[in-house]
């Protein structure tokens, strides 16, 4: 990266400089003490290090020391300047040709780190109940959940996507008997749900459960005709467990029109079944974590940072939602995997210290688990926010990507921090304008590909209706980018400087992102890359009257969609060659 190789040259010679006894009473310097920055006014350069913190041991002045260093810096063909106690670096043409070079050597593995620590992680996210469709919030988190996986894979990170299926709670019950309801609707009973507000509670009277019905009538009908289409004499299981299958196809069905694919669905109804839950409420026991309070058991989760202890056995014997998530965890640990990040919703924000608090008691490291609390997302509809729980305004994962598509439903639900409440305006993400974020980018990789097709296919002249053979045959094109010439590459640096500065920024990019867990910084620098190529293309004419001038801008334009490509890759938007 190029502010490596700045702060490289920079400390080398800070270390040189204080050899020469030049550096007034500094007598050591310590790798790694300087940021880098990049300057408010790009005219001072690429990036900036402020060494004014040198002046406590130097005992000089900033503009002193900042000139002392750069007099023992081997500028090669970079350009360095001091202001105050700034120095500023201008990267070379030579770095600039190089950084194409990297491109087209690595293209899809370019801003691909090397020697990182490599870890196992097991990213678990989403993980509703399959009581339902998905909601927009759910939509949220299966964009940056797969978004992030993307990222951590593309750093180098081996990574494992799960999902945790709640199918063990009294959910699936009332499920199965919000199905017997619509059943006997569909049957031509003269049936509806509880209409007091604390009975209807333990239904789901959403219009989502009629196909469901209808096609339970199809699936069972040897079974309706057994019974005479007496329900009531049907275990409430049976239709339990048919709702439950129906709905996490209808969930499963979803993700992979959404492009999220997750290695494993896992079942916490399995997870009790396996014996694992009790085993883990047992380990707490003989190790003195449990004590029994008003006929219930309480986990001392205080002695690990929560703030109070929490009961994992009721009165009745039944197991709360905190018991099982225990158990999962460590399973999960016991699987070997390095790290567990979870993405779950702002209002889980008291559940984290707990969840750490079993891990440490079970006598592993809390540490290995990270959670990412997300904000929700509010739909916006000609200016006017949309209110959650109505079907009929759009607010399942469904209709909102029937509605915009999957593209600009991944790139909106991604583009701000997870922290940070989502408002999606749905007639802006429709829009095929510059406003339109995701419209604008893509846009940008058609037009690309649309100049190299230019480039490389005939013409016919309109007046007299002859061919005009092309600036570059595909053979042509083809040899240039399997073939890079630093002599073509460099034609075009200097008119395309910022450019190359923006696709240099995609290694850093994946760097932080990926160490911050952050995937709005990728959405945020596609645009910014765009906006680049944009003002690129317009002030520069790619296809010109010199044939090595012409074949140096196609090299960059295919660096540039390359990089493009790669970042949309992570996001899982699509890079179109037309629009």
């Amino acid at each position: 990266m190029f502010k490596n190789y700045f702060l490289d040259k920079v400390e080398n010679a800070i270390i040189k400089a204080i050899e020469a006894g030049k550096l007034g009473q500094m007598s050591e310097y310590t790798k790694g003490s300087l940021p880098v920055e990049k300057p408010k006014n790009p005219d001072f350069g690429d990036f900036a290090v402020n060494v004014s913190s040198l002046a406590r041991s130097a005992r000089i002045a900033p503009p002193m020391i900042a000139n002392a260093i750069v007099e023992f810096i081997d500028k090669d063909d970079c350009e360095y300047s001091v202001i105050g106690g700034f120095i500023n670096f201008k990267a070379g043409d030579s770095l600039l040709v190089n950084l194409l070079e990297e491109i087209y050597n690595k293209r899809e593995e370019f801003g691909r780190p090397e020697n990182i620590e490599k870890e196992k992680i097991i990213l678990e996210y989403i993980s509703a109940n399959p009581t339902g469709p998905f909601h927009i919030g759910h939509g949220r988190w299966a964009a940056m959940g797969s978004a992030l996986a993307n990222l951590l894979k593309f750093y180098g990170h081996e990574v494992y996507q799960e999902f945790y299926i709640n199918d063990a709670g009294s959910q699936i019950q009332k499920l199965g008997r919000s199905l017997v309801i619509r059943i006997r609707q569909a049957l031509g009973e003269n049936v509806d749900f509880p209409q007091d507000e604390t009975e209807r509670k333990n239904y789901y009277p959403g219009d989502y459960l009629i196909p469901v019905a209808e096609q339970f009538l199809k699936d069972k009908k040897d079974l309706l005709d057994s019974v005479s289409n007496d329900l009531d004499k049907i275990d409430l299981q049976v239709f339990c467990d048919y709702a439950k299958a129906y709905e996490e196809k209808v969930q499963r069905d979803l993700l992979d029109n959404f492009r999220v694919t997750f290695d494993k669905f896992y079942s916490e109804l399995s997870l009790h079944n396996s014996g694992k839950v009790e085993q883990c409420v047992q380990k707490l026991r003989d190790s003195g974590k449990i004590y029994t309070k008003e006929g219930a058991e309480w986990f001392k989760s205080s002695d690990y940072g929560d703030d109070q202890d929490r009961v994992i056995k009721k009165a009745d014997g039944s197991n709360t939602y905190l018991t099982a998530d225990i158990a999962y965890h460590i399973d999960k640990l016991e699987r070997g995997f390095d790290r567990m990040i979870n993405i779950w919703g702002a209002d889980h924000h008291g559940y984290v210290a707990r969840v750490k608090a079993s891990i440490e008691a079970l006598g592993y490291d809390p540490n290995k688990l990270e959670v990412l609390l997300g904000q929700l997302v509010n739909l916006v509809i000609n200016g006017n926010e949309v209110r959650m729980g109505k079907r009929k305004n759009m607010v399942t994962l469904e209709d909102l990507i029937d509605e915009v598509g999957v593209d600009a439903t991944r790139f909106w639900m991604s583009m701000r921090n997870i922290d940070t409440t989502l408002d999606f305006d749905i007639e802006l993400a429709k829009t095929k304008s510059d406003e339109n974020p995701v419209f604008y980018v893509q846009y940008a990789h058609a037009r690309a590909c649309s100049i190299i097709r230019n480039a490389t296919s005939e013409k016919v002249d309109t007046e007299t209706g002859k061919t005009i053979p092309p600036v570059l045959t595909e053979e042509e094109f083809k040899k240039l980018v399997s073939n890079y010439d630093k002599n073509i590459a460099e034609k075009s640096v200097k008119d395309a400087r910022k450019l190359i500065l923006k696709l240099e920024d995609f290694k850093s990019l994946i760097v932080n992102s990926a160490q911050t867990r952050q995937v709005y910084t990728i959405c945020r620098y596609v645009q910014d890359l765009a906006a680049e190529f944009h003002s690129f293309y317009n002030s520069t004419r790619v296809i010109t009257e010199d044939l090595e001038l012409t074949k140096s801008r196609l090299m960059l334009i295919w660096a540039f969609k390359t990089v493009l490509s790669n970042a949309l890759g992570i996001l899982a938007v699509t890079a179109p060659e037309r629009m």
